[in-house]
């Protein structure tokens, strides 16, 4: 990779592991500062010592919007500006139909899958206007436009984050920030591990993915940072699938 990224600052969050962590990687690989942010210090620390001096750890609760206003205060004063963010830390929730859902289910899902996302926004956007611009992209899911059994918080705030990027985009890209959202199949990560427990459970999942596997964080990765370079400068308030064709079905 070119150094496409040279001089720009990024924050990632949900960057301790899987699409985060791999997301970080290549943005470190093309020239970028990169705050790691997790709620898992370890794996934080971890994932920012391996990248070397252009990344720097951060642990917080995405749900709390005190401290993602401190994660972008936090990547401003260690690095000098804010151009890039991608938000993508998330959860899968409980497994439940909508009438049986329990409402604190509800709750927890709904505060860390999507107004994680309005924080991330909130204060992501102001810091990169002031550093003359930049890209943002959030991790949604094909359950942004899909319906799932059983998940319906999940589904509802995937659904959210697709809105609230268009709405974003139309309201700051003549401003010079881009803001696109990434749809992915199901990807080989942590969390989805703790879902296919049994073989059986896991080839049903590959099924729906007419390509015959689960994805790769790293195929998740690529997307997401062309997305956040200027080879897509036209490109913003959109929903990308990255699925083996599982909302092609």
């Amino acid at each position: 990779m070119t150094e496409e990224f040279a001089g720009k600052v990024a924050i990632v969050t949900g960057a301790g592991s899987g699409i985060g962590a791999a997301v970080a990687k290549l943005l470190v690989a093309g020239g970028a500062k990169v705050v790691v942010a997790d709620l898992n210090e370890e794996h934080a620390k971890s994932v920012a010592a391996a990248l070397g001096d252009a990344a720097k750890p951060f642990t917080l609760d995405v749900g709390d919007p005190a401290a993602v206003e401190a994660l972008v205060a936090f990547a401003v004063d260690t690095f000098g500006a804010l151009h890039l963010a991608v938000n993508n830390a998330g959860i899968g929730g409980a497994s439940a139909p909508t009438g049986e859902y329990a409402i604190e289910d509800w709750h927890k899902v709904i505060q860390i899958n999507l107004n994680s996302v309005f924080y991330g926004l909130r204060y992501e956007i102001p810091a990169i206007l002031k550093s003359g611009g930049g890209a943002i992209v959030n991790m949604a899911s094909i359950l942004g436009t899909n319906g799932f059994a059983n998940a319906p918080a999940y589904v509802a705030a995937k659904h959210g984050v697709v809105g609230l990027t268009k709405n974003a985009a139309v309201e700051y890209s003549a401003q010079g920030v881009r803001v696109n959202s990434v749809g992915p199949g199901f990807i080989r990560t942590p969390l989805i591990d703790e879902v296919i427990e049994e073989d059986e459970a896991e080839q049903a999942l590959i099924a729906k993915h007419p390509i015959g596997r689960l994805g790769r964080p790293e195929e998740v990765a690529e997307l997401t940072v062309f997305l956040l370079s200027d080879r897509a400068s036209f490109i913003t308030g959109s929903y990308h699938l990255v699925d083996g064709a599982y909302s092609a079905v």
